[in-house]
């Protein structure tokens, strides 16, 4: 009880609680001013506006939100003019829904925000082509409805300045809680009770959320110059919590093991069981942590000693006969380890300590930048693109839906096929037929609801109260939970027409009608019409990855033999490690959702996958270590071992008709001979055998997989 409580004081604090409040105040405001001032259709019409405009405003730096969001208000003007003189003819109108749609779609080549642009652009068309607007009305409609997305900016900008840091707090708090779920599924490994495999599909598919959470905060912080220029305390402390907790990440990652000899040599004595207990005691102190920076309270650090000296005791009391006990004396270290960075991050809640200004670092190599040149979308204006074809798609299911609109005519609604084909088809095939599935489930679910509350319910008052409910659920689950978005968005819809006096019976047959239409054409559209199969873009993802473990693993080769290694190179290789395994473990999941027919080699590539997230585990635990540890010229057998390491991963992209190859750093000045190993050199030389099998298992993978295919 007291975790769901939590969960939903999290929720209520949260980013997305807080779009899906501010969208459905600014949506609802100008129709209730129009409704009490008999100007309802006004009123309505900002509200639409404002209603397009809010789906630019994804997370993100304010400047990009503000230009997007003036980018989109401008479009929607365009559009709406040219659709109220395009309605006035069906062919025309036609010609419109299928250039509009292309081109919209075609956003896509910029990223999710134009996307976004481009979604209320194809939005205000579909909402506009079914009204009755006079000629001479066509200019002033358009206006009003721009009108709606200024006033929507205006909002979005008085809240940034009232708290211009909430939303990188927020988002900072996400990602640290992901990161709890992480280290809880870590957890899992060390318990004898759970099964391995399922483990490492949990561990690979949380990866590919904590990245996003990564990718997100980066945008905000690197982005945005008030907080990068660290002028402030608590632009300070957001960067310094960051960078912390992306190093937190990385030693969570680097704690791997051979769980299954672990659990043959140790499974039978409970220790395991207990460091399993420890660590997901941990998670729970890193989601407290996120809690805290969400809702901007203090925080009182639990003290672990406590747990670790029972540990330890418990280590040290086991007989395991001539077995060695280092392994779990490692374990150990690790942890205390990760406390000792929960206490470095806990530095955020104290107040009176200011961090240090970091040492100047060209932040926006760690964030990407999408140009908005219009020579991009002409390059893409090819069969070779993913986006074009998609656009394609796009354009055709809704003219078909148009069409079948059109000689059906069933009822006063029939844009709604058209709304249902737009916003359900994606560009793969995973997500379209996942959308298509929830927006059938969620639409008979949401309508079943909605007649319940109007059957049993017939005071207006109470009833305006649920409607708001569905719209703060509908607009604050649009980004994250689409199931209950529709849930919600349908009693919404029902109780707002049965305000204006459309029987609710009636209405949700249509909706059911209309729903299961546009799936089926979005369906059809996403499986027949230049499909984009998860098989085709595969390989790149798999040599993609290749290429940053082997520039991450260049580091260690680098280290090995003295050579300075620059920070900012070794982060920026270990984030595109992240970026290239939590890209690849995602393409991997929507090939699974795809037909069997259209799946290739998925044991190989599941293979592979947990190939790379155990080697780039390893890689991390041998990189760190030698960045923090003295730096000198080590061994010349560790070197050439790292050094043939190097070669065969460069022979494993070179596999994939590559024409990548990541330089083996050479020797700087003669390398020092030692006959006898020091104990960490001795440590550090198992760990580079067993990386070195590791990348000849994966060359063995990637060999069969390319013959096979």
């Amino acid at each position: 009880m007291r975790r769901q409580a939590q969960e939903i004081q999290y929720f209520l604090y949260g980013q997305a609680f807080a779009d899906g409040f501010r969208i459905t105040f600014a949506i609802l405001l100008p129709a209730l001013i129009g409704s009490f001032t008999d100007h309802f259709d006004v009123g309505l019409t900002i509200s639409t506006g404002a209603l397009c405009v809010s789906l630019t405003d994804a997370p993100g730096p304010y400047i990009h939100k503000r230009n997007g969001m003036l980018l989109c208000t401008g479009f929607v003007f365009i559009v709406a003019v040219l659709t109220a003189f395009a309605r006035l003819n069906l062919y025309t109108l036609g010609l419109e829904i299928a250039i509009v749609s292309f081109f919209f779609s075609m956003f896509n080549v910029y990223g999710s925000r134009a996307a976004g642009v481009g979604n209320a652009a194809i939005l205000i068309m579909i909402l506009t082509m079914d009204k009755t607007i006079l000629v001479n009305e066509a200019i002033p409609h358009a206006l009003l409805t721009a009108s709606g997305g200024l006033f929507y900016l205006t909002i979005t900008l008085l809240l940034y300045k009232l708290r211009p840091y909430a939303a990188a707090q927020r988002a900072l708090s996400d990602c640290i809680r992901e990161m709890a779920t992480y280290l809880s599924i870590k957890a899992g490994f060390y318990d004898t009770t759970t099964d391995l495999n399922d483990d490492y599909r949990k561990l690979v598919a949380q990866q590919i959320i904590v990245h996003e959470k990564q990718d997100a905060i980066r945008e905000i912080l690197f982005k945005t110059r008030q907080i990068i220029n660290e002028t402030t305390t608590t632009g300070r402390r957001l960067v310094y919590a960051f960078v912390e907790s992306v190093d937190l990440f990385e030693d969570i990652t680097a704690a791997y093991y051979d769980y299954s000899s672990l659990r043959s040599r140790f499974g039978n004595t409970g220790v395991l069981n207990d460091v399993s207990k420890v660590i997901k005691e941990m998670a729970q102190e890193l989601d407290r942590i996120a809690f805290s920076i969400q809702q901007d309270t203090s925080f009182t650090p639990k003290n672990f000693e406590q747990e670790l000296i029972l540990l330890k005791d418990k280590i040290d009391a086991l007989e395991t006969g001539n077995q060695s006990k280092l392994v779990l004396r490692k374990i150990l270290v690790n942890i205390r380890k990760l406390i000792l960075r929960f206490n470095k991050m806990n530095t955020y809640f104290i107040k009176d300590i200011k961090p240090k200004k970091r040492a100047s670092i060209d932040h926006s190599q760690f964030v990407g930048h999408q140009a908005l040149d219009p020579q991009i979308m002409i390059n893409n204006l090819t069969f070779n693109s993913n986006v074009f074809k998609y656009a394609i798609r796009v354009s055709a299911a809704c003219i078909i839906g148009f069409i079948i609109a059109k000689l059906i005519a069933y009822g006063h609604h029939s844009y709604w096929i058209l709304l249902t084909v737009a916003f359900i088809l994606k560009p793969a095939f995973s997500l379209t037929k996942q959308r298509n599935v929830e927006r059938i489930i969620g639409t008979l679910a949401g309508g079943a609801i909605g007649a319940l509350i109007l059957i049993l319910i017939h005071n207006t008052t109470v009833l305006f109260c649920f409607m708001v409910l569905c719209m703060l659920g509908t607009y604050s689950f649009m980004r994250i939970k689409y199931l209950i978005m529709v849930i919600c968005t349908t009693p919404f819809i029902m109780i707002l027409f049965s305000f204006l006096g459309v029987g609710f019976v009636k209405l949700f047959e249509e909706r059911i009608i209309d729903t299961l239409i546009g799936c089926a054409v979005a369906f059809s559209a996403s499986y027949f019409l230049f499909p984009s199969w998860e098989k085709e873009q595969i390989k790149t993802y798999m040599q993609q990855m290749l290429k940053a473990n082997a520039i991450y693993f260049s580091k260690v080769v680098e280290a090995l033999m003295g050579n300075n290694v620059s920070q900012l190179d070794y982060k920026l290789a270990r984030k595109e490690v992240y970026v290239s395994s939590a890209n690849l473990s995602a393409a991997f999941q929507r090939m699974l959702s795809e037909p069997k027919s259209k799946q290739v080699s998925e044991k190989r590539i599941h293979q592979f996958v947990v190939l790379n997230y155990i080697l780039f585990s390893n890689v991390a635990t041998a990189v760190t270590a030698l960045l923090n540890g003295e730096k000198k010229i080590h061994s010349e057998e560790l070197i050439q071992i790292a050094r043939h390491i190097l070669r065969k991963m460069n022979e494993s992209i070179q596999r994939f008709n590559a024409s990548t190859y990541i330089e083996v750093p050479k020797y700087n000045e003669p390398v020092r001979k030692e006959m006898n190993l020091s104990t960490d050199d001795a440590l550090l030389k198992e760990q580079l055998e067993f990386i070195q099998r590791l990348t000849a298992d994966i060359d063995k993978t990637v060999k069969v997989m390319l013959l096979a295919s």
